[in-house]
């Protein structure tokens, strides 16, 4: 009779306890919540970029910049990254940071959860490009991303207090272009500087439940924005030799240059805070 009233006590015992920790790690991710994040930015180079030139004006860069022996002005290449000194050398661009606000809502369906997120985020990193002609000179493209809107789907699976997720849609930033040379042979002209980029992004992460209405995450996200033009009209100074490949017959009026690549790429590594509703 006592192992029996033991037993049942210690299964009423049992039974109070897991309720409440069962209840705890089994949230409901329904309703809307506001959060903050930051992290570490870094640009996806393209190693095959270039530098691209339109010779005769005609709006297509798919001229080659010569001397005036017949060779290519830009023997020694180009590399994807800012120029290191006056040599043919780069250093890798440096990763950037970035930091926001978010705004969401969730649907719960069982395990899984199905939501949208708008987040808005101010950043700090640099996508640059850089040829070298035989003069020798540089010539430096910068693109800097300062902010980042995106509009994303969610769609996750709640275990416990985690909810593990993807997430993708679209996203639109600002950019800020520079150009630097250490060639003072030429003048150098902005004709077109355009600092819209849209595009989009995907990732996934996971939230995890701190309290009833607090989480933390930790999440990945790709960007791939499309940059606008950025082009430069190289011409002669006053004092350029007509042998300049810039300004070489038959066209003297000068050359047109920008970068290949259209887009700028980067990782985006995360952790953030929610409250929940």
């Amino acid at each position: 009779m006592l192992k029996t009233i033991s037993a049942a006590s210690l299964t009423l015992l049992l039974t109070g306890v897991a309720a409440p920790a069962l209840a705890q790690s089994a949230p409901d991710w329904s309703g809307p919540y506001i959060g903050v994040f930051g992290g570490l930015v870094d640009t996806r180079d393209d190693q095959n970029e270039t530098l691209v030139f339109d010779r005769d004006l005609d709006g297509s860069y798919d001229d080659m910049v010569v001397t005036s022996g017949g060779a290519d002005a830009f023997g020694p290449g180009f590399c994807a990254d800012q120029v290191s000194g006056g040599t043919p050398r780069c250093d890798r661009d440096a990763p950037g940071v970035e930091g926001g606000v978010k705004l969401g809502y969730d649907m719960q369906f069982g395990r899984w959860v199905i939501g949208a997120v708008g987040e808005l985020a101010g950043a700090d990193v640099e996508d640059s490009v850089t040829g070298f002609s035989t003069t020798p000179a540089y010539y430096s493209f910068s693109r800097k991303l300062d902010n980042v809107a995106a509009l994303r789907a969610r769609v996750g699976m709640a275990a416990g207090p985690a909810l593990v997720y993807a997430t993708g849609g679209a996203a639109y930033g600002k950019v800020e272009n520079r150009f630097t040379t250490n060639n003072t042979a030429n003048s150098f002209t902005v004709t077109t500087d355009e600092d819209e980029a849209d595009g989009y992004q995907f990732g996934g992460g996971v939230e995890w439940r701190l309290a009833p209405s607090l989480t933390v995450t930790g999440e990945y996200i790709y960007s791939d924005l499309e940059t606008g033009e950025y082009n430069i009209r190289v011409a002669g100074n006053g004092t350029t030799p007509a042998t300049n490949p810039f300004i070489l017959a038959p066209n003297t009026t000068g050359t047109d240059m920008t970068r290949s690549g259209d887009s700028f790429k980067s990782h985006a590594f995360r952790i953030g805070m929610n409250m929940r509703f």
